[in-house]
């Protein structure tokens, strides 16, 4: 039975220090949607003897077929806490009820667009490891990613029950196990120094750690024992609960605390004394079915089982003994509304994070104060395709101000730059709904600090957007999102029957607005290309496709192909020079490689267009050697305007050239997108101007005379400049027992993949292998993989980085020249690139 209405809902979404803006973060199966339900169920939204196999979060039939999430799903839980749980809350609160938004998202490192998209709109982060796995890959990227957002974590440690019934380790083995988990995530959390947020780290004996077994459904923090014990022992709770973890032992016999042991027979850790044997004598109970040692047992602990519970058996027995005892939902609810902070904490110093414009305007003082009578700023995640086919709803997070019912907005995309009219719409919002997993609840409005859904705004949102009231038009937008993951793997699609064309690009517009992360375009030689993260990304987006945006209509898929980059690994034999078509004007240029880590700052933001030329100019002095004043002679930066490209001035006292400089800029941007060689982007080349003649005639100097010349001239400069492939590399991941690492290295070596790291895990028999891996050799990889070692070994790979193929393509017979071959071949270019000797005619 759902124990709260609509109305109730949006009672409290007034009470900005009463909300919680979550999201559930993880690697792949450590059991988020598992653990989500307990909460979903504390909410009464499900039944608590269902919780865990429901699995509400996993909305769509093929989320339950593969039993892993796919997309991430929003959820609004109304809890009512009692007064015992809330007396050590230092924090601001208005009354005892609570409102969690949370988010439940996805674990496969191809769907980590879904969390960075989620983690934008919440303000603290529940990360779950599994406790015989510990921290993975895809936790350690998730994690930093929230890190990135500034989102404050709190971790639990789960399938607690593995310890118990699979493995049946020993208390002392088992805490060690924990304590190393938490140290490994602790690791990662310590390197992001911020003084904003403060120690971002977790510690047990803080509360900031739970342990649960989702699937059973309990958990439980320090807190829960130390309030225990400190009754019993008449001890301060918060004494109690910093000898549960750490060096702390207990003696019975004697009835003292040490910090080392003794040696005697009866010492033990206090966390294995007071929290891990009670729990294993608990289970064990239940298994064995010896009843009447269990019911004087929860008799001391005060909780009872119903009537018709008490015939249960087994597994069944012991986990409802669990549920009464140690409820997974008042474990981590407690956890997360000591811990986590509300919208009116976070926004304060989330607003540097989020907005683009003054940090003293009014819209960052809205934000700062999470005001709800301020303007609108609000923040457009993602796309959610509704029942009705076709339209979706704008899934996002109020800032500041308040959206309602059939108000007018103004939508800025992504490519919207303040002042200007492009990608700029006005619309009214036709609904304002509450997400709840499989339902929404329509609501006149919501206030800033909660996360909403409308509708009627899906014609002008692709993907994400910043809205703002109809009349705010000096706000300036929210920031775009920065993802962990770039779509490198692509695929080409056409229908098999022609008529179903219009369907195919209809079809191809609602997918780019269903993912953040998929591209759809069209190539000059009409083909439709999608592209994804990863062969399992690509497959679900091609499902989609054709189930849901296609009616079912036919399509065929070429095999994956993958993107290359351009550069070049010296710098130009010589300047190059390019006459205009009218020969009124001379261009002499020449390329460089950039510094090495230059092209990763500038893909991580951290230099940049935006940034003020003094703190740039200071940045590439002492980190990459540049000279102070030619740091600030950097005209633009590309493809697309951010790319790790750039064009520098080196020109000295030339006439006319502030000028040229736009057209010089836009064929720098055209230059960029479409490489001389295989018309792939470039990255890592620095464009010098040497030197330029010009007519005095300003209409003899036009865009029309100057950019194809200066496009040319790049090419020209980047052939002679040792050009060089680049392709994109995975990090792989894989976990195996001994025995079938022969087989791991067999596969990598056939496929051009090396071994950087192999690690036993301590305390199993399973190694842990990172490897780096190129896209283009990974397809069917898993597979092979499987084949190899007869399932034993599991892969996860995320792309890592960029890194240069050693062959020329200049050079007939190469692995590049044969690649670049097949690239153009397949654009539909000419086979054979424009040798440099064509270019150096008409330069």
């Amino acid at each position: 039975m759902v124990k709260f209405s609509a109305d109730e809902l949006r009672a409290i979404m007034d009470k900005k220090h009463n909300i919680r803006n979550m999201s559930v973060i993880a690697h792949v199966d450590h059991g988020k949607s598992t653990l989500t339900d307990s909460l979903v169920a504390a909410a009464g939204i499900i039944a608590q003897e269902t919780a865990g196999d429901v699995r509400l979060t996993d909305t769509r039939q093929d989320e339950a077929d593969r039993g892993i999430t796919i997309k991430s799903t929003g959820i609004s839980l109304y809890y009512e806490m009692t007064e015992e749980s809330l007396k050590d809350y230092k924090g601001e609160k208005d009354g005892h009820d609570y409102l969690i938004n949370l988010i439940d998202s996805p674990g496969h490192v191809d769907f980590s667009s879904e969390v960075t998209a989620a983690l934008r709109i919440t303000d603290g982060a529940l990360v779950v490891v599994d406790c015989v796995e510990g921290v993975c890959v895809q936790t350690e990227t998730v994690l930093r990613q929230a890190l990135g957002e500034r989102i404050r974590p709190v971790l639990t440690v789960n399938k607690m029950d593995r310890c118990f019934l699979e493995l049946q380790v020993e208390g002392e083995e088992a805490y060690q196990t924990f304590q190393r988990v938490i140290e490994s995530a602790n690791v990662i959390m310590a390197t992001y120094e911020d003084a904003l947020l403060g120690d971002v780290q977790v510690y047990p004996e803080k509360g900031t750690v739970a342990f649960s077994a989702g699937l059973h459904g309990w958990a439980f923090t320090l807190t829960n024992f130390a309030k225990m014990y400190a009754g019993k022992f008449g001890v301060d709770e918060k004494k109690m609960m910093e000898r549960l973890w750490g060096e702390n032992f207990f003696d019975p016999a004697t009835k003292k605390w040490t910090s080392k042991n003794t040696g005697s027979a009866t010492c033990q850790r206090g966390f294995v004394q007071f929290v891990y044997n009670p729990i294993k004598q608990v289970i064990n109970i239940c298994m064995n079915d010896q009843k009447e040692k269990l019911w004087p047992m929860l008799a001391k602990l005060n909780c009872g089982l119903k009537a018709d519970e008490k015939d249960l058996v087994g597994k069944a027995l012991m986990k409802r003994t669990m549920q009464a005892w140690l409820p997974a939902a008042s474990a981590l609810l407690e956890m997360m509304i000591h811990h986590l902070p509300s919208p009116a904490t976070a926004q304060r110093y989330r607003v540097e994070n989020l907005y683009e414009g003054p940090l003293d305007d009014q819209y960052a003082n809205a934000i700062r104060n999470c005001d709800p009578n301020g303007p609108l700023m609000l923040y457009v995640s993602k796309m959610i395709p509704a029942s009705d086919k076709g339209r979706f709803f704008a899934f996002g997070r109020v800032f500041a101000g308040k959206v309602s019912t059939g108000m007018k907005v103004r939508i800025m995309g992504p490519n919207y730059v303040p002042g200007g009219k492009k990608d700029l719409y006005t619309k009214s919002v036709q609904r304002t709904v509450i997400w709840m997993g499989r339902r929404q609840e329509s609501v006149e409005d919501v206030p800033c600090g909660n996360t909403v859904a409308m509708v009627g705004l899906d014609q002008f949102i692709t993907k994400n957007a910043t809205l703002t009231g109809e009349k705010e038009t000096d706000a300036h937008p929210i920031r775009a999102m920065k993802f962990s993951v770039s779509p490198v793997v692509r695929v080409a699609v056409q229908c098999k029957h022609a008529s179903d064309l219009p369907k195919l690009v209809e079809g191809l517009k609602r997918l780019a607005k269903s993912d953040p992360m998929v591209l759809c375009m069209i190539e000059e030689s009409g083909e439709h290309i999608i592209a994804g993260a990863g062969e399992l990304h690509l497959e679900i987006c091609l499902k989609d496709l054709q189930d849901d945006f296609m009616g079912g209509a036919e399509i065929v898929v070429s095999d994956p192909v993958v993107s290359f980059r351009e550069t070049v690994l010296d710098k130009s034999v010589r300047t190059v020079m390019s006459k205009s078509p009218n020969k009124h004007n001379r261009l002499y240029f020449e390329a460089r490689p950039l510094e090495e880590g230059l092209s990763e700052a500038i893909d991580d933001g951290r230099i940049g267009p935006r940034d003020d030329p003094k703190v740039r100019s200071q940045i590439l002095a002492q980190e990459f050697g540049w000279d102070k004043d030619l740091a600030k002679k950097i005209w633009c930066f590309g493809p697309e305007t951010t790319g790790p490209n750039m064009v520098v001035d080196m020109c000295k006292g030339v006439q006319y050239l502030n000028e040229i400089k736009d057209s010089v800029v836009a064929a720098f941007q055209w230059a960029t997108k479409e490489g001389a060689m295989a018309e792939e982007n470039m990255r890592g080349i620095a464009f010098e101007v040497c030197d330029v003649v010009l007519h005095t005639d300003a209409i003899h100097r036009g865009g029309g005379q100057i950019i194809p010349t200066a496009r040319r001239v790049m090419y020209a400069a980047q052939l002679t400049a040792k050009p060089r492939l680049l392709e994109p590399v995975y990090l792989v991941e894989i976990q195996a027992p001994e025995g079938a690492l022969g087989g791991i290295y067999g596969v990598l070596n056939q496929k051009r993949g090396h071994v950087f790291e192999e690690v036993q895990r301590p305390g199993t028999p399973l190694y842990n292998i990172k490897a780096y891996l190129p896209v283009i050799e990974s397809f069917g990889f898993s597979g092979t993989l499987r084949a190899a070692t007869s399932g034993q070994a599991f892969p996860q790979c995320v792309f890592d980085h960029w890194e240069m193929m050693n062959s020329d393509p200049l050079e007939a017979g190469t692995q590049a020249a044969t690649l670049v071959s097949d690239i153009r071949k397949r654009k539909g270019l000419k086979e054979q690139m424009t040798p440099l000797s064509d270019f150096e005619d008409k330069l």
